[in-house]
């Protein structure tokens, strides 16, 4: 496992109840900041077997990226722990969103 996805697997597991945090915000937290798509797959591959709240992720937007049914369950799963989910399936990432601090060699960014 990188470096990169260990970083990505123990931000998302910190995001707490009632609060989300976007594809992009997590790479920069990680340390890539064009590595979103890698989120995407981190989530995909990996959420049941760390147990991710997968659900507290989101585009860049504000937006719910998945349809059907997964739309369905993020809502629900969001609106459980008291994120609104607005029409349009979105989020006001104001209000909601987590902020992870970086720490780099000691030196807080």
């Amino acid at each position: 496992m990188t470096e990169f996805t260990k970083s990505v697997i123990e931000i998302i597991t910190g995001i707490p109840a009632g609060k989300v945090m976007t594809y992009g915000g997590i790479a920069t937290a990680a340390g890539n900041s064009r590595g979103a798509r890698q989120v995407s797959r981190i989530l995909h591959s990996m959420s049941k077997t760390h147990n991710l709240p997968w659900h507290r992720i989101i585009n860049s937007k504000g937006e719910i990226s998945l349809t059907g049914e997964g739309l369905e369950l993020q809502t629900k799963l969001l609106e459980e722990e008291g994120v609104q989910v607005h029409k349009g399936n979105k989020v006001d990432l104001k209000k909601y969103r987590y902020e992870v601090m970086i720490c780099d060699d000691l030196d807080w960014i």
